[in-house]
């Protein structure tokens, strides 16, 4: 006996039940939803733009809802199987929107205990966490050039190794090293220099007094020239926090 060919085959079932009843039944689930949401969120329509964001996402919404449920090639099941996954993909885009701002403050909280020198900002303030050794380095923008300093309160100036000081387009040969500076190895003669601008964070100074070393250093120093223009700093345990 032939098969059968394509032409005999039944069509997949249309939905039961007329059109209409398919819109009310996911008007109300969408109402229902928006609901709610709303209770969740109130703060979503404090506002004229915010209400006027969520009618328009709704609006959204409905079309997509209304062509599923339209589609006449879908069973009623499928429909509503569709509508649910989109409604659980909704929800989950609106819970992860609407906590961006714990996670990005979870993020540098992370990137802190990973990387101590990158910092925390908080607010306007930076939280550095000490390294072994009880020492706090951090990375500052110095003139648009990442330098890595160690925060140094018996430094009176910001000190730049020679490596850094090359970095940021200083010239050893034109400097004259004839100020001297008392450290714990003895004293160190360095050139007085002007550093353009310094950034940590939200922190920024212009104009910052420095000297370019004149030995070779492991790593530059953050001294009084910076700590000083702070209105505080404060070391708590192995934390220590800027602020501007």
């Amino acid at each position: 006996m032939p098969s059968p060919g394509p032409w005999s085959q039944k069509p997949p079932p249309h939905p039961k039940g007329p059109p209409w009843l398919w819109l009310v039944v996911g008007a109300l689930l969408v109402g229902v939803l928006v609901a709610w949401l709303v209770s969740l969120f109130p703060e979503a329509m404090d506002d004229e733009e915010s209400r006027m964001r969520l009618l328009r996402r709704l609006a959204l919404l409905a079309l997509v809802g209304a062509s599923v449920i339209m589609h006449a090639r879908l069973r009623p099941k499928k429909a509503f199987k569709n509508a649910m996954i989109w409604i659980a993909i909704g929800v989950g885009l609106l819970l992860a929107y609407s906590l961006r701002h714990d996670a990005a403050a979870l993020g540098d909280r992370l990137l802190a205990e990973l990387l101590p020198h990158r910092g925390m900002s908080n607010g306007t303030e930076v939280v550095l966490n000490a390294r072994r050794g009880g020492h706090f380095v951090v990375e500052a923008e110095v003139d648009g050039v990442p330098v890595r300093f160690m925060v140094d309160t018996g430094a009176s100036d910001v000190v730049l190794s020679p490596r850094d000081a090359g970095r940021l387009g200083f010239d050893p040969k034109r400097l004259s090293f004839d100020k001297a500076y008392r450290t714990a190895n003895g004293m160190v003669m360095g050139a007085p220099v002007r550093v353009g601008h310094i950034k940590i964070g939200h922190i920024a100074f212009r104009d910052v007094r420095a000297s370019v070393n004149g030995a070779p250093m492991a790593t530059s120093l953050l001294g009084m020239s910076f700590l000083s223009r702070l209105s505080s700093y404060e070391v708590t345990g192995d934390r220590l926090t800027l602020r501007p």
